[in-house]
């Protein structure tokens, strides 16, 4: 049996019986809907975030989340599943960002084989700056234009659809609603 969080396994698994069944005219408008979104969106918040603060909406979810560590430090394989990227792609981050002197990154003394990233205090201060502008881009973009049922719609269509693609979801386990919530500090 497949590795179900694995989205290439995953896919595998679907049938394959009988005629391919086609999206039907909603199907396909409310697909197409979320390609857009989920291609403009983190152009948007890149792009906001590269110009008032000079760095990506991912290394700026790297240092938040960094934030929400009462000692600022995480190991990166869990610094990476948190921030939904790859490990790969939070080293190439993380390089940048301990080159701005917004992270540091050492070797986990209980356990060699990892690597602890750790918020510098200007990195906290870059979170601190940052984050009024990204609040007031994500609210104007995405929170106001919705009522609050289309909301309360979102959130459960964000779970629905990642329950399918990932299960071990950190916003599926509750750990997102609990962060992010207060600004840091």
């Amino acid at each position: 049996m497949g590795n179900m969080t694995d989205p290439r396994q995953d896919s595998a698994t679907v049938a394959v019986d009988g005629p391919p069944r086609w999206l039907t005219t909603d199907e396909q408008v409310a697909w197409r809907g979320l390609v857009e979104l989920s291609v403009k969106l983190p152009a948007l918040l890149d792009a906001n975030l590269q110009r008032e603060a000079a760095v990506t909406n991912f290394e700026y979810g790297v240092l938040a989340r960094l934030t929400e560590e009462p000692a600022g430090l995480l190991r990166m394989s869990a610094l990476a599943q948190d921030c939904n990227g790859s490990l790969s792609r939070l080293s190439h981050a993380a390089k940048r960002l301990e080159g701005l002197g917004l992270i540091e990154r050492s070797t986990d003394p209980a356990d060699g084989r990892y690597t602890i990233a750790t918020l510098t205090e200007a990195g906290r201060r870059k979170v601190v700056e940052a984050a009024p502008g990204h609040v007031r881009t994500v609210l104007h973009h995405v929170i106001e234009p919705l009522t609050p049922e289309q909301l309360e719609q979102l959130t459960e269509i964000a779970r629905a659809v990642l329950a399918r693609i990932d299960p071990a979801s950190p916003f599926l386990c509750g750990s997102v609603t609990s962060r992010g919530t207060t600004p840091p500090g």
